[in-house]
Parts: C-alpha cells; structure tokens; sequence
C-alpha cells in the first residue's frame, strides 16, 4: 500500500456542517474506517502464500472478510509448520498479530465457525449451516425485547420491533443451508410471542387467545399476527416475520480479478467477455 496516501487519509479529518473535525488518532474498531484498513493491510497474503504453496496437491488456500480470514490445507503439518510461521511474519511486519483465542487448528470434519456460520463437513459432504451461536443470540435478543419493551407494546408494535430483526437474521444466512434452522426458529419465536399473550391477558381462555392473535378473522393461516388500521381506515392483518419464507439463493463468488476501476482486468476475468469484446474489435 501507499503509506504516505494513507497517512494523509487516515489525518484529513472529515467536515460536518461546515466545520473542519480533525482525526488526530486512531479508528474506532467496529467502525466503516476499521474493514477498509483491514482489506489493505491483508492485501499481498493471498499472493505470498501462493507463490509459498504452488503445488495443487497441498490444497493451501486464503479466504478473507475483513479481518477475518481462513486458510485451507490438505495436512495439518502443513498449516501448522508451514502456514502459521509465514501468516504470523506476515502480520508481524505490519505491527500486528494474530489472536491466540480466535486461532484454531481443526479437521473439516469437526467444523469451525466463520462470520456467524458452522463450516462442517457431514460424512464426507460439506455443508455451511447459520452457527448455534448466532442462532441463541438471535433468540435471546428476541426474547429480551418481548420480556421489556413487550409491557407497553401492543401486538403490532411488538411485531413492527420484531420483523427487522428477524428478516435481517434471515437474509443473511439466506445463502446457505438454512431452511431447516429458519423452521427452528420460527418455531421458537411462537413460543414466545404465545407465552406473551397469555401473559397480557391472564384473565381470557387460550382459546380466546387464539382466535385473537393466531387465527383472527380473516386470516388465512395460522400466524402470529394482529389487526390494525391503516391510514386509509382500512383494517389488516399484520404478522410476525417468518424467517423459513425467506427463499435460499446460493451465493455467487465474487471473481478475483473483477475489479470496478479497471475494465480490462474485469473483462478478463470471464472468458465470455473476453470472447464478445474480441468479436466486437474484430475489424
């Protein structure tokens, strides 16, 4: 990278109402600033350990998000005498290290987790499933909001605070092998919703209960939901976010190559382009 384009970066400030703040120190980790840094300071590793591992047989391979990032290989030897050195050099050059809490040695088949997902191969096929990790911490964060803003919410407040986050878990883990653990889910989610109306109203009949929220009048399956009116007067029904309707599309790999400031290096990077802009030149 050009140290000195990025020092003058890093220490330009940044203008609000047309005032000059100065950035005299530091990025706040977590912020826009930190993956950009991060992206440019893992730039290079890729190609070191390439030209480290050319052979096709020892399977050496990087992937990388940010500051997080993986690398593959056919033996653990190799990783472990091999790899490890050349990735804690690498980082060392540039004042950094790597975690000794977040860095693990595993076998495929045991799994591990990445950007909230279970990497895992299951008797021989790979799958990628949302982790059980981020699973419980989407439940639980459901359930604190039900527990605490759910005592002056009514239902289609409730379900407004909700379908955000939900939908937002949902399309995340949309490209993976998802649709049994969104079933899971919403599964759960019920529960919850349902012990909350049997709690708001203690003194009606479940089945009150139901016809209330679950099957009201109108509705055509069996949701949680509720009626409101909307600003033309109107009545709806309003539910509850199922993250199983959310469709699974696998996702599309981002070419090495593809580049939006360099055509040329795009173009290249799928040989059906290639062979268009070469009939297109063609004199």
């Amino acid at each position: 990278m050009h140290k000195a384009s990025l020092r003058q970066w890093l220490k330009a400030g940044y203008m609000e109402k047309h005032v000059l703040h100065p950035t005299p120190e530091g990025s706040p980790q977590g912020g826009p600033i930190s993956p950009v840094l991060a992206n440019m300071t893992l730039d290079g590793l890729e190609e070191l350990l390439h030209k480290q591992f050319p052979a096709n047989h020892q399977k050496v391979h990087l992937v990388r998000y940010a500051d997080d990032f993986i690398v593959t290989a056919a033996e653990r030897p190799t990783l472990e005498e091999g790899v490890l050195p050349l990735v804690q050099e690498f980082l060392a050059e540039r004042g950094l290290r790597l975690s000794p809490t977040k860095t693990t040695i595993t076998h495929i088949d045991d799994g591990f987790d990445f950007l909230g997902q279970t990497l895992r191969k299951y008797n021989g096929k790979f799958l990628i499933t949302p982790s059980e990790k981020k699973q419980k911490a989407l439940l639980e964060k459901v359930q604190t909001i039900i527990k605490t803003e759910g005592r002056s919410l009514s239902a289609v407040g409730l379900i407004n605070r909700l379908n955000p986050i939900i939908r937002g878990w949902a399309n995340y883990h949309r490209h993976v092998v998802s649709k049994q653990v969104f079933q899971r889910i919403d599964y759960r989610i019920r529960q919850s919703l349902w012990k909350w109306a049997i709690r708001r109203h203690r003194n009606k009949s479940r089945g009150w209960v139901y016809r209330q929220y679950i099957r009201p009048p109108g509705a055509q399956k069996a949701l949680f939901q509720a009626l409101t009116t909307d600003k033309h007067g109107e009545k709806r029904l309003v539910h509850i976010y199922q993250a199983s309707q959310t469709p699974i599309r696998r996702h599309i790999k981002v070419r090495e190559a593809a580049n939006p400031y360099d055509l040329m290096r795009t173009l290249a990077a799928s040989s059906r382009w290639v062979k268009a802009l070469a009939v297109n030149w063609t004199p």
